[in-house]
């Protein structure tokens, strides 16, 4: 789908739940309100989204969905549109079985959607190493 991004990391030894906490930071830092959840030591989601002006441009139920899975060693990190759940704690748990969490946007969506997420792939792969 257009807008969405995966990163594939092997090799690297990644610290799955650091990398976690970097996203974090770094959307909060950029004016995000985030919630987070691991329903596992191989799976981590996080969704992201910013209020003000842009809450009425993008649609208020639409977030920045950023889902971690994987081991140390063979991790990917993918980026996408979602709708924002209330009760992501389950929703982390649905995608270890379904990937339901990405959606198709239109295009206003999807230019948003690529400017930030051409920022934060920079910034994950920095993280990486």
């Amino acid at each position: 789908m257009i807008g969405d991004k995966t990163l594939n990391f092997r090799g690297k030894a990644v610290d799955l739940a650091g990398l976690q906490k970097k996203i974090v930071d770094y959307l909060h830092a950029d004016g995000f309100v985030t919630q987070s959840s691991s329903p596992s030591p191989e799976a981590a989601l996080i969704q992201a989204k910013k209020g003000g002006w842009l809450a009425g441009v993008i649609a208020a139920d639409r977030a920045l969905t950023i889902l971690i899975s994987g081991k140390p060693d063979d991790c990917q990190v993918r980026i996408g549109i979602g709708k924002w759940m209330e009760h992501l704690t389950v929703a982390a748990l649905e995608t270890l079985f379904v990937s339901g969490l990405f959606l198709v946007v239109d295009v206003g969506e999807t230019l948003w959607n690529l400017e930030i997420e051409e920022k934060l792939v920079k910034a994950i792969e920095s993280f990486v190493g």
